[in-house]
């Protein structure tokens, strides 16, 4: 590795690094829904799902794999998902109108552009957010 890749990779590490450790988190990496951090997002621009999961919903776990797979085969799309705990964010689950848990909400800034309630089929769901993520980069 030349001195010049290395300071790169170097820096990237610590950046990195940096990240974890002061609670920023990286598009496509999982988080616990706040406020707060909806807003600042959403003033972003950014892609975001709402995802109105609970632990023991069978359908929400198949929704979990697909959102895995669709993360690790599109690390380039800049997707936020956010996590609203259907049994301890009732408030949440009220603001956005989700009858019931394994609810997906996509937003593109402030601007809601798909609701789905227990969607399992992968084609629709992994459609769905390439073409929100291709109608972001426009």
């Amino acid at each position: 590795m030349t001195g010049v890749a290395h300071a790169a990779r170097s820096f990237a590490l610590a950046i990195l690094a940096l990240m974890l450790t002061t609670g920023v988190a990286l598009a496509q990496e999982k988080e616990a829904f706040t406020a707060e951090r909806f807003a600042e997002l959403q003033e972003q621009n950014a892609l975001i799902l709402l995802d109105v999961f609970a632990d023991w919903c069978p359908t929400c776990a198949l929704q979990q794999d697909i959102l895995d797979d669709y993360v690790a085969a599109h690390p380039d799309v800049p997707l936020h998902i956010l996590q609203i705990d259907f049994d301890r964010q009732k408030e949440y689950v009220r603001r956005f109108s989700a009858p019931r848990q394994s609810t997906f909400i996509l937003y593109q800034g402030e601007e809601r552009i798909w609701f789905s309630v227990a969607e399992t089929d992968a084609d629709v769901i992994v459609g769905r957010l390439n073409e929100a993520a291709a109608d972001g980069t426009r």
